[in-house]
């Protein structure tokens, strides 16, 4: 980040639950009312907004629900700032590149079987904001209904400071390290990590490494919570105290800084003469944080069959209909597969419900090939799919015994409405042409007795 030539840059810690092998510190828990200072005596005591708050400070709540949510479900932090974020110049429109927004109305939604190889190399000085690629979505922003998937490839830290009013933001690495700079402090998110950006929540993104490639899921609805286990009982799935919060850490910039506000679709931006990642103490639950997805806990049958694939949701952004999500997030995480006269891939079926799946590393279950780390593919509502020629063949005639699945990570996005693609993503050179192929030559097996 720039310091405009005259000022100082610099970063405080202090405190915090768990420290990690990259040296940064979290607090551990999801949903959790974390509070956390970079300056013993930054928080006030007995009061969210004392007349005058501790050390000069400025008092400011963000609120990600409406204050009368019920409590279970409110999301709010209080923040202790060095400028109140009311102080800033006017937006001004600028250039969206190649991000699109619910509603999508530039096409129709497409009932074919879709799969994308990686996207293509980014231009040189990429950052992640200018290497976000939206591939579709559905929904509408501005009603604060759907999501939208979008892809990123950068090869340049930022110098600039991004919020997203539309929604909150998954972030799913899948090629290189990033530090995410949040004001509520710093995460360090790689490949089979995840990092979830609350609604509204300004942020920059340094690259760990040349590049960086992944997929994000913009969530325009309800926040991203933990799924009921129902009969699974109290543990499973992913555990709450594995997810990750950022320590309390400020930056000092008194200088021009680029802030880009993502707001009912479009890019607005605005010459600070201050950073905004200036909060030196917070305390709430609306809260950036990263998440191991190796830490899942993966539940899968002892017997015969397997379970439907709602077994692998890590979160859930509910609707107002109980059990139908506006947008699930999904992992195939390592396991064992046991289950007894059993074909163990997943089985072909057709879903009310729409799935892009997108692959970090090693190989899915389900495809031989053409499914690759980067990539992606997208089976809306009740578009027939499963296991492609060379899996089924294979599955069919193998030996039954205890096998370890733990050469691949897949995830999937699923979500309760068809995703509309852009135009962008229908038309793109990276779109596989022939997909359809990869279900040719099935066999007829049928012998009437």
């Amino acid at each position: 980040m720039t310091d405009g030539g005259t000022s100082r840059a610099s970063v405080f810690e202090h405190g915090g639950a768990r420290k990690t092998a990259e040296g940064l510190t979290y607090l551990s828990g999801f949903g959790n009312e974390h509070s956390s200072e970079a300056v013993p005596g930054a928080l006030p005591e007995g009061r969210n907004s004392p007349q005058r708050a501790p050390l000069g400070l400025y008092a400011e709540q963000l609120s990600g629900t409406a204050f009368t949510e019920p409590r279970a479900h409110n999301r709010r932090s209080w923040l202790y700032r060095i400028h109140p974020s009311a102080a800033h110049p006017a937006f001004a429109r600028t250039d969206n590149g190649a991000i699109r927004t619910a509603p999508f109305t530039e096409s129709v939604p497409d009932p074919n079987r879709l799969r994308w190889n990686p996207l293509p190399e980014p231009a040189p000085g990429t950052d992640f904001l200018a290497g976000l690629w939206t591939l579709g979505g559905n929904g509408d922003a501005t009603q604060r209904t759907g999501m939208a998937v979008h892809l990123y490839h950068a090869n340049a830290s930022m110098d600039r400071v991004f919020s997203d009013a539309d929604g909150e933001l998954l972030i799913v690495p899948e090629r290189g390290g990033l530090l995410l700079h949040t004001e509520f402090g710093r995460l360090h998110v790689e490949p089979a990590y995840v990092a979830l950006i609350p609604r509204g929540v300004r942020f920059r993104v340094e690259l760990l490494d040349d590049s960086a490639r992944g997929y994000v899921c913009e969530n325009y609805g309800a926040p991203f919570h933990l799924p009921d286990l129902g009969p699974i009982g109290a543990n499973g799935l992913a555990n709450a105290r594995d997810f990750m919060a950022p320590v309390a850490a400020y930056e000092e910039v008194e200088g021009p800084v680029e802030v880009v506000n993502k707001f009912c679709g479009n890019l607005w931006t605005a010459l600070y003469d201050h950073t905004p990642l200036d909060v030196v103490a917070w305390h709430g639950n609306h809260v950036p944080y990263i998440y191991d997805l190796r830490r899942f806990n993966v539940i899968g049958t002892i017997s015969y069959d397997h379970p439907d694939p709602s077994i692998f949701t890590v979160l859930t952004s509910p609707s107002d209909t109980p059990g139908l999500a506006g947008v699930d997030f999904v992992v195939f995480a390592p396991r064992w597969l046991v289950g007894e006269d059993t074909f163990r891939p997943p089985y072909f079926h057709r879903n009310v419900m729409s799935e892009y799946m997108g692959l970090i590393e090693g190989a899915y279950d389900a495809k031989a090939e053409g499914f690759v780390p980067g990539g992606g593919s997208l089976h809306n509502m009740m578009s027939a799919h499963g296991p492609d020629r060379e899996t089924f063949d294979k599955a069919s005639a193998a030996e039954l015994k205890p096998q370890k699945i733990d050469d691949g990570l897949a995830f999937m996005f699923e979500t309760r409405w068809p995703v509309t693609l852009t135009p962008q993503a229908a038309g793109a050179e990276h779109l596989q042409q022939r997909y359809d192929d990869v279900w040719q030559g099935m066999e007829r097996h049928f012998r009437a007795v």
